[in-house]
């Protein structure tokens, strides 16, 4: 494996840190008590190519290998401190654009991504409903199948970006019986008849990521928008899930190595009893904890992406860095908060935000105990 970066690839990281850190984090604390997605920096982030980075040229995209995309999101990361704004972006780019570029018939691909990678449309993707999350195939979403197409009904919930989607891609089941082999994906337009999106949920943590529920009522979508064969959910939902879990979470090594320059510089500059708080070792222990997390989430993250980059599956891999990703970060936030004490713990010195915001990570994507249980599998237990 070779995780070395080209002077292009390291100047393309370089100057997204620097836009982050220029365009995106003014207003922020304000932003996340209001619980509101900044559309403005939505559009920033596709302006500068951001959305795109996967998706080929020739529909909309830059083109940019899985290597360079995950070297520029950990970019992000670092620079941004919204991780709202950036799990947003992430869940559009894994888990509706990529299951478009994949299955998707030429037509399909030629009126969604040049959207979605321009910013022009938001995308969601339905496939939890309120009653299944992590058992997600006992989904209840059924789809009758008419002579010119489908009658959807059903509802998805905990769906990012539904509250300001353009369209979504929703899974539905066309016949219960054959369980898996029912699943069924279908791009729906917001705007069509018997679709509806339910108010914004409030919720804990990346609050500036919208979040609602998908409703369909006798909602008919044609047979040109079904993704896939009929039948083929179940290969698309875990396709995206392995590039979501391989990928939704590189931002969140950016955001670690952020973190661990302010608990640096703080334990640095903060004195007690005549001397930098660096100087005592249950904070510098602490210090040395968060760089290990920071290096071993890096390089789980590299080899996903270095994996994926030669063609080769990643199942395990991806859970491997799914799971520890997702649990580093809440380690690191906790870290940074015991060191900076009360300050820490404090909204204005925006440190406090990142330990709501990455509870969700253990959550999103496939839960911390269904990715042990993948690993678990894998190894033949």
């Amino acid at each position: 494996m070779d995780f070395s970066w080209t002077s292009e690839q390291l100047e393309f990281k370089d100057a997204v840190v620097k836009f982050a850190q220029r365009e995106l984090n003014d207003g922020l604390i304000e932003r996340d008590r209001l619980g509101e997605l900044s559309r403005l920096n939505w559009q920033k982030c596709a302006d500068l190519g951001i959305l795109g980075l996967s998706i080929p040229e020739e529909y909309g995209g830059s083109g940019a290998d899985i290597m360079t995309t995950m070297l520029v999101m950990e970019g992000l990361g670092y620079g941004c401190q919204d991780n709202g704004l950036i799990f947003a972006i992430n869940a559009q780019m894994w888990s509706v654009q990529h299951p478009i570029l994949v299955f998707g018939t030429e037509e399909q691909k030629n009126k969604y991504l040049p959207g979605l990678c321009c910013g022009e449309l938001i995308g969601a993707h339905g496939m939890s409903e309120p009653d299944s999350g992590s058992d997600a195939y006992s989904l209840r979403t059924r789809a009758e199948r008419l002579e010119d197409g489908y009658l959807l009904n059903g509802s998805k919930m905990f769906v990012t970006n539904a509250p300001v989607c353009d369209m979504a891609l929703v899974f539905a089941t066309v016949d219960p019986a054959k369980g898996l082999g029912g699943i069924t994906g279908f791009l729906v337009d917001v705007e069509t008849p018997g679709f509806t999106v339910s108010r914004d949920i409030d919720k804990m943590g990346l609050r500036t990521s919208p979040m609602g529920e998908l409703i369909l009522q006798d909602c008919f979508v044609p047979l040109e928008s079904r993704l896939g064969r009929e039948g083929a959910g179940t290969s698309i939902f875990n396709s995206s899930m392995e590039w979501e879990r391989s990928c939704i979470l590189g931002s969140h090594v950016g955001a670690m190595e952020r973190q661990l320059e302010t608990c640096i510089r703080y334990a640095r500059e903060r004195r007690q009893f005549d001397k930098p708080i660096g100087k005592f070792q249950s904070v510098s222990n602490r210090i040395a904890d968060m760089k290990v997390r920071l290096e071993t989430a890096r390089l789980l993250l590299y080899k996903v992406a270095w994996l994926k980059k030669m063609g080769k599956s990643a199942v395990m891999e991806a859970a491997l860095a799914k799971l520890y990703l997702s649990e580093a970060f809440v380690s690191s936030s906790m870290d940074a908060i015991r060191t900076l004490g009360g300050y820490g713990y404090m909204t204005e010195f925006e440190v406090e935000r990142d330990l709501r915001d990455a509870i969700g990570g253990t959550i999103y994507s496939g839960t911390s105990d269904i990715q042990r249980t993948i690993i678990a599998r894998l190894m033949g237990l």
